[in-house]
């Protein structure tokens, strides 16, 4: 019985008789004759721990990547491996990692991890492809990945791209600073400025609030100077004497008390 995921070979004491490569019902000799399947489907080929190679500029890369493949002439790869799928891969495996080095070794890091990574790819599966037709298999496609520094690289590389960022917020923060001063420093004199015009119009209408009280009071005093003196000292009696508690100690003879006496002997 042959499955629609397999093909087939028949052996004939040891030698190859016939190959079967489509799904159904078969007869063979007791006995005489026995078969060996094998799976017909795409496989994938895994590298089990990235591969370092080295490029253009004599730097080390790790690089992770799988092979999809699957076997074209059953026939051939019977004769050329003996049908054994572990001497396959190890023979894809060698192919895709010789390939590998001399792709890298003509391209430069920038090149291999975003330049042409499809390029790379491509002509990894044209050359593993030709090779792996000589034992039967075709190579569908390589694909990579993963492309990183190994450790010791990558430590050193990170450590550099942190200086450089914290340069770089370093500057963002002094330039920001140097923004908030001079802003700061305008704000404040635009405060300056408008506190010291407010206080000159201030003054000035003081001073004419001053002048015109002046005048007003030049003007009262000009029309009757002896009541505006009069009117003058009851209100200074009356700050004087505001408070019962208030005390004061001026000679009678003064002239502070001159409308007291004189309104003393109107009354007597």
């Amino acid at each position: 019985m042959v499955d629609q995921r397999q093909t087939v070979i028949v052996l004939q004491l040891g030698e190859m008789v016939g190959v079967k490569t489509t799904p159904g019902l078969y007869f063979k000799i007791p006995l005489v004759q026995n078969v060996r399947y094998f799976d017909s489907r795409i496989l994938t080929l895994d590298s089990v721990e990235p591969e370092r190679f080295i490029t253009a500029e004599k730097k080390n890369i790790m690089v992770d990547s799988f092979v999809k493949w699957r076997i074209a002439d059953v026939k051939q790869y019977y004769i050329s491996v003996g049908g054994d799928e572990i001497r396959a891969k190890t023979r894809l495996m060698q192919t895709v990692n010789s390939s590998m080095r001399e792709e890298f070794g003509k391209r430069t890091i920038n090149e291999v991890v975003s330049g042409e990574r499809d390029k790379i790819m491509k002509a990894l599966s044209q050359k593993a492809d030709l090779d792996a037709r000589k034992i039967g298999v075709q190579v569908l496609d390589v694909r990579l990945k993963r492309v990183d520094f190994p450790t010791e690289i990558s430590e050193s590389v990170y450590r550099r791209m942190d200086a450089e960022r914290k340069r770089v917020a370093n500057e963002l923060r002094a330039t920001g600073n140097a923004e908030s001063e001079k802003i700061r420093a305008d704000a404040d004199r635009q405060r300056e400025v408008t506190l010291a015009d407010a206080y000159r119009d201030a003054q000035k209408i003081k001073g004419k609030g001053d002048a015109k009280a002046s005048a007003i009071y030049a003007a009262a005093f000009g029309r009757n100077t002896e009541f505006y003196a009069f009117y003058r000292s009851m209100d200074a009696y009356k700050q004087s004497f505001k408070n019962k508690s208030d005390v004061m100690v001026v000679d009678p003879s003064s002239s502070f008390f001159k409308y007291l006496k004189g309104s003393s002997k109107a009354t007597k």
